[in-house]
């Protein structure tokens, strides 16, 4: 969420940067609300002092035996109450329509990032590896996972629905490798401290995150128990700070697994088959909390953490830079990892490692105190390390051979328990 004393002292830049996003969030309305709020604010508080002088000269006049002029004093004491009580209304109104308001506007993008119109604009940072040369005639995932059995989409269909699928033998032992493998790997070389959390969420901490009120539509929601299955390990790894003062002379580092669930009621229609997009998928989560000075740095070491997971499997891949356009809703920057899959011929997002600045811990309340001992809220980041199902896709149809196998990648394999290929 954004200081509204910020947006106050400068609603110029605010608008130049909502517009760079191509964000429409109305802030002449919202500075009117504030302007309000704040001439209540201010005549509340002149007339508790009011309140106060009338009510010290009550006792004085019943002694000098002036009960009329007591009366009075009573009487202007009792107006001034029910002015304040209007006016304590008001403000609590006026808090509740800037608070909303507040919600729905996005994070502002860094001066750095890119400017850009769409995703088109998006800049692509640096390439690992060469895209994979094959002299038969390669197959896409879906019928990979067919002829080897590792998914059973018509059974997901069956007993959920679309984008639910069924791991199977070797895809299954495949999924739980890959998971292995990655919080493995983070908190062995990267020193990141593994979290089991909850898979369900309540809302306030959906909305400490960003993703309600905006994405309400977006998520599952378990109306009876007012909780939601989480989308990402970010919510319930960011909340478990919520409302606290974090001691955090170094980077606090954390990583999860979780399954995610969304809907995506707004991505009908596209990338149905296959993995390409599911609304159950496991993935594995990064979540860092930083002083404000070492958002930045940490941010870059947080991609190469990220990168080191598609490095250590071989992948061949690409770093992107969203523009202003592309970047997400709470994010001041953010980089996306996308695989190259040759069965499909896509460049497919894994990884989206976002620096929210104070964004987060300003709706989550979490703070660290600054080189003085005054209370500041956190910088967040996170990244995925990575999401599983496009991965997978990578893995398999850049690994499939012309007999049907796919060859595991040495990294992958003593998770695998020694196997060199799917078959």
């Amino acid at each position: 969420m954004l200081d509204i004393k910020f947006i106050r002292e400068n609603p110029d830049v605010v608008k130049q940067a909502l517009a760079a996003r191509k964000n429409d969030a109305d802030i002449d309305a919202l500075l009117a609300l504030d302007t309000a709020r704040r001439a209540a604010i201010t005549e509340v508080e002149e007339l508790k002092s009011s309140r106060n002088s009338a009510s010290k000269t009550i006792g004085g006049l019943m002694k000098e035996g002036k009960k009329a002029e007591a009366e009075a004093a009573k009487e202007e004491v009792r107006r001034i109450g029910d002015r304040i009580a209007v006016l304590d209304e008001q403000v609590r109104e006026l808090d509740e329509k800037m608070l909303q308001t507040l919600l729905f506007i996005p994070n502002l993008p860094r001066p750095c990032v890119p400017v850009g119109k769409d995703e088109t604009d998006n800049v692509v940072v640096r390439t690992f590896g060469e895209p994979k040369k094959f002299d038969f005639e390669i197959k896409p995932h879906w019928d990979i996972c067919e002829a080897l059995k590792l998914v059973d989409f018509e059974r997901g269909t069956k007993i959920t629905g679309a984008g639910f699928p069924v791991y199977t033998g070797q895809g299954a032992r495949l999924q739980r490798a890959l998971i292995q493998f990655m919080l493995d790997l983070h908190t062995t070389e990267h020193g990141y401290t593994e979290i089991e959390p909850p898979f369900v969420c309540n809302a306030a901490a959906m909305t400490g995150t960003g993703q309600l009120p905006k994405f309400a539509e977006d998520m599952y929601h378990i109306n009876l128990d007012q909780l939601y299955p989480v989308p990402t390990a970010e919510v319930p790894l960011t909340n478990l700070y919520a409302d606290e003062i974090m001691d955090i002379d170094r980077p606090v580092k954390i990583t999860a697994y979780t399954p995610c669930f969304r809907r995506e009621a707004g991505a009908a229609g596209r990338d149905t088959r296959g993995l390409l997009r599911l609304h159950q998928f496991d993935k594995v989560e990064l979540v860092n909390f930083v002083k404000p000075e070492d958002s930045e740095k940490q941010h870059e070491i947080l991609v190469r953490e990220a990168e080191k997971v598609l490095q250590k499997l071989g992948l061949h891949y690409r770093v992107i830079e969203l523009c202003t356009a592309d970047i997400g809703f709470s994010a001041a920057k953010c980089y996306d990892l996308e695989l190259w899959a040759p069965g499909v011929q896509k460049w497919l997002e894994v990884s989206s490692v976002s620096n929210f600045w104070d964004y987060q811990a300003r709706r989550a309340r979490i703070r660290c105190r600054d080189a003085n001992g005054r209370p500041q809220f956190v910088h967040t980041l996170n990244g995925s390390g990575v999401a599983l199902p496009r991965l997978v896709v990578a893995l398999l149809e850049n690994n499939q051979n012309a007999d049907g196998t796919v060859t595991i990648p040495e990294a992958l394999r003593p998770a695998l328990g020694g196997l060199e290929k799917l078959g």
